[in-house]
């Protein structure tokens, strides 16, 4: 739990009293490989904060395959955040690829914690776009790139992630079979 108090307070400073509203606010759960957080076609009514684990986002195409668009590792916010601000069904599943545990606020709790906290939507505010910029940095430079380059900047940029995801996921986030991973990894090891 220390965790996410030591990250809110990178945003705004918070008094004592508000650190123990906050932890009262929280619901610590426990997800096993292969486990949803969130799931396509259900409204997001939950917010989580990664204490330990890695999470996956992905969705499946119109031919049906499933697709990872990014990962959520460590001290970060996991959310479909266009489910849970517009209160809509969520084309996409985040899922725990390793054992993961997650701080839960809900949408009730968080309302609370908004109302309350003066400072609370300004912090908010700022993860929220701190996170929205680090997806765009995320997406945006490996598009033009072959796979080769796109595992190479993967590995370069998430070289504490890189060993502890599955290939499967990670080749599916590259946008390459697990068959070609395997080989560019080999070749870059030789």
């Amino acid at each position: 739990m220390e965790s996410l108090i030591n990250y809110l307070l990178q945003y705004e400073q918070l008094n004592a009293q508000q650190i123990e509203l906050i932890k009262n606010s929280i619901k610590s759960v426990k997800l096993e490989i292969g486990d949803y957080f969130s799931e396509a076609g259900k409204t997001a009514n939950q917010v989580a904060f990664v204490q330990e684990g890695i999470l996956r986002v992905c969705y499946y195409n119109k031919e049906g395959e499933e697709i990872t668009r990014y990962f959520i590792d460590e001290n970060n916010f996991a959310v479909d955040l266009n489910s849970y601000n517009f209160q809509i069904p969520s084309g996409e599943y985040i899922q725990a690829i390793v054992p993961t545990q997650l701080l839960i606020f809900s949408r009730k709790d968080l309302t609370n914690l908004s109302d309350t906290i003066i400072s609370w939507d300004k912090i908010i505010g700022k993860i929220t776009n701190k996170a929205l910029m680090e997806k765009v940095n995320r997406i945006s430079p490996m598009l033009a790139e072959d796979a080769k380059t796109r595992y190479t900047e993967f590995h370069n940029r998430f070289s504490t992630l890189v060993n502890r995801i599955p290939l499967n996921y990670l080749a599916s986030y590259i946008g390459i079979t697990k068959n070609s991973l395997s080989r560019i990894r080999k070749e870059l090891t030789e």
